[in-house]
C-alpha cells in the first residue's frame, strides 16, 4: 500500500464536514477523524501508513489539513480544547466547491505574503514566496520539534518526565519501577478525585516512532491485572484503532492512553519543557471617543 492511494487533503474537506454532521455538528479531532475513516472504509493498512518519523500517521496528517483549509475558509472552528465544529448545521456539502475553497485560500496566502514581503523587504526571502515552503513551514509545528526532542533522551529520562507529569497531575506516591520482565509496567501512582476516591494507577511509556498495536494493549493489561483500578499507556507515537478499541473493551480493566499528540499538548499545559510567548496586540477603537 502506498502513500499515493491515500485521499488527498482536498478529498478529504467533505467527508470531514460529513463526519461533522453525523456527530451532531461538533466533535474532538479523535471522533472526527475514526468516522471518517468508518465512512471511507479505510483499512488498517493505510491508516498506518506513517508520516515521516514523527509518529503521525499519513492519514491523520491530511486530516489536519483538511481541518484547516475548512476553518480558514469559515466553514468550520475549533475551540481551546481541541473540538471543532461546523459553524452552520444548515451547511450543503455538496454545494462546497473544494477546489475554490483551496484556489481562494491560497491566492490570499500569497497576497498576504507579497505584503509582508513589500513592508518586511530584510525579512522575505525566496522560500516565503513558495506555497509549498509555507505549507513546510507551517507542518513543521512545536509538536514535531518536541517530539523529536523526546526521541533522543535516553529511556530513563522518558520515564522520569511521565513521573513528573503525573505529578505535575496531582498524583501521589509515583514511583518508577522499570523492572525488567515485569510485562511494560514502568511505574505506579494513585490519583485522587475531589479528596474523597482514589484510584491506584500503573502506567507504561514508551519512546515509540511508530503505533501501539492492540497486542501490546492486552500485554500491559496483563501485567496490571489485579494490581490497579486503571492503567495509563504514555507514548510519543500513537495507537492503531484496534488498540484504541481494546482500551476501552466492555469487561476489561480500562486503560488510558497518551499519544504523542496530546504529551506534547500536556507539556505545553505544564509548562514542562515548552513556553509559551503571548504577543499583546492593542487596538484603539475611535467610534467609541466620538460617541462620547
Amino acid at each position: 500500500m502506498s502513500i499515493a492511494q491515500l485521499p488527498t487533503y482536498n478529498k478529504l474537506m467533505k467527508p470531514v464536514l460529513q463526519a461533522l454532521l453525523q456527530l451532531g455538528g461538533s466533535g474532538t479531532i479523535e471522533e472526527i477523524n475514526e468516522q471518517v475513516y468508518t465512512d471511507l472504509k479505510l483499512s488498517d493498512t493505510q491508516l498506518q501508513l506513517p508520516h515521516g518519523t514523527n509518529g503521525r500517521t499519513e492519514v491523520e496528517y491530511r486530516l489536519a489539513w483538511a481541518r484547516t483549509y475548512l476553518g480558514k475558509a469559515g466553514l468550520i472552528e475549533n475551540s481551546a480544547r481541541k473540538v471543532w465544529a461546523l459553524v452552520s448545521k444548515d451547511i450543503n456539502i455538496q454545494a462546497v466547491d473544494v477546489n475554490k475553497l483551496v484556489r481562494d485560500i491560497r491566492t490570499e496566502s500569497r497576497a498576504n505574503r507579497l505584503i509582508t514581503k513589500t513592508n518586511n523587504p530584510i525579512d522575505s526571502s525566496p522560500a516565503q514566496e513558495s506555497y509549498a515552503a509555507e505549507e513546510s513551514e507551517e507542518v513543521a509545528t512545536w509538536r514535531e520539534k518536541l517530539l523529536s526532542t523526546l526521541l533522543t533522551i535516553s529511556p530513563d529520562a522518558f520515564e522520569r518526565l511521565a513521573k513528573r507529569i503525573l505529578r505535575e497531575s496531582g498524583f501521589v506516591q509515583v514511583e518508577v519501577t522499570g523492572k525488567t520482565g515485569d510485562g511494560g509496567i514502568d511505574g505506579k501512582g494513585i490519583v485522587r478525585m475531589s479528596g474523597l476516591l482514589s484510584f491506584h494507577v500503573i502506567f507504561q511509556c514508551k519512546r515509540y516512532r511508530g503505533s501501539i498495536s492492540s497486542s501490546q494493549i492486552r500485554d500491559f493489561r496483563g501485567a496490571m491485572q489485579g494490581r490497579s483500578d486503571k492503567g495509563l499507556f504514555i507514548t510519543t507515537g500513537n495507537f492503531t484503532r484496534d488498540a484504541t478499541k481494546e482500551a476501552t473493551r466492555d469487561g476489561a480493566p480500562p486503560i488510558d492512553l497518551i499519544d504523542g499528540e496530546l504529551l506534547c499538548d500536556k507539556l505545553k499545559e505544564l509548562k514542562l519543557g515548552v513556553t509559551v510567548e503571548m504577543i499583546e496586540s492593542v487596538s484603539v477603537k475611535t467610534d467609541w471617543f466620538l460617541n462620547l
